[in-house]
């Protein structure tokens, strides 16, 4: 319980090998994903602002359009006409918006000393500089750090609370420190390990755990969980 007296969002009922085991059920179903989504932090960093209510291939779009006009690099960015940034991240939508924030984090990427900067913090004090910039919110800050400096920081979204509060380990009101908390607890701070168990929960979210009409006769987390148990029950 809390100093309040509302129920922990975590359930009481959790031990610590839920979540191993939960893992270790998704790769073998579904197999190593083999997720690195760029080439350079600085790469994982811009995705991070574009992703923000944005498919992933339309993000592409855009870092193509990027690419194509040599402003992949901080400097480039600040440097480029505005108008003219912003068209180009046009495919992602919001892209005035994202025009503003893309800018932002450039401006605080290079206040920090570039990537070789970045690369000599801890971990902490990066996560807490990086949450500064308008626009970055933890999941955005903490995709940097752990696909751009192999930090281990387990990456929350949607499709973990989804997932997670179907199977009843938390509850679907569970804040971002909460769950990411449980990840952190139960699983050693393994880098290689928090990319796989992040890109195995986001096929899983996307391929049977949707937000309607699940699959849940097909999904290889099924008979962990109190959703997809009390469909079965239902049907």
């Amino acid at each position: 319980m809390s100093e309040n007296g509302a129920a922990d969002p975590v359930s009481a009922a959790t031990d610590r090998t839920a979540v191993p085991r939960l893992f270790d059920r998704l790769l073998t179903a579904l197999g190593p994903q083999s997720w690195w989504p760029a080439e350079s932090a600085f790469e994982v960093l811009v995705g991070a602002v574009l992703t923000q209510n944005a498919a992933w291939r339309n993000v592409e779009q855009a870092i193509d359009r990027l690419q194509a006009h040599d402003w992949m690099t901080p400097e480039a960015i600040l440097a480029a006409p505005r108008e003219e940034l912003a068209e180009c991240l046009r495919p992602s939508g919001y892209y005035n918006v994202k025009s503003r924030r893309l800018r932002a984090a450039c401006e605080t990427w290079l206040a920090l000393g570039g990537e070789a900067g970045l690369m000599d913090m801890e971990t902490a004090a990066m996560r807490s500089a990086l949450l500064e910039v308008k626009g970055l919110g933890p999941e955005s800050v903490d995709d940097v750090l752990l696909y751009g400096f192999r930090r281990p920081v387990f990456v929350v979204d949607a499709y973990t609370r989804r997932i997670f509060s179907r199977i009843g380990l938390v509850s679907p009101r569970i804040g971002y420190d909460g769950l990411q908390a449980l990840f952190h607890d139960a699983l050693a701070p393994d880098v290689g390990q928090f990319n796989e168990f992040h890109a195995l929960i986001v096929t899983t979210g996307k391929s049977y755990c949707r937000p309607r009409m699940p699959r849940c006769e097909a999904c290889p987390l099924c008979r962990d969980c109190a959703h997809g148990l009390s469909r079965d029950q239902r049907s």
